[in-house]
């Protein structure tokens, strides 16, 4: 888990996110309703969002091994605990980092 503080998380409401093995994850339905917004430079990562409802979905339709979604979308409890902050640079003055994850001035790269 760790929280995404560039524009584009913050303006979707979707800055924690939690990084998903492909694996892992399947897709019960909606497939139909999923919307992807193609990301531009730094951004690595398309942004998927159901064209019903406007919930930001992070990159379920990613191949990639592993991928974001973000906290919100999950119904459970997930028991995890923020890990790294990305973009801080990017990070509004009137946010405060109140915990201990590791602060990358864009994406990490480990």
């Amino acid at each position: 888990m760790g929280t995404c503080h560039c524009s584009r998380c913050r303006k979707v409401g979707a800055s924690t996110i939690v990084f998903v093995k492909r694996e892992a994850f399947s897709l019960v339905s909606g497939a139909d309703a999923i919307t992807t917004y193609k990301a531009e430079p730094p951004y690595k990562y398309n942004r998927c969002f159901c064209s019903r409802c406007g919930t930001s979905l992070g990159e379920i339709t990613s191949t990639s091994d592993s991928f974001p979604v973000p906290a919100n979308c999950f119904d459970d409890e997930l028991n995890l605990t923020n890990m790294f902050h990305e973009f801080v640079k990017e990070k509004p003055s009137w946010l405060t980092i109140c915990d201990d994850g590791k602060q990358f001035v864009e994406h990490p790269h480990e």
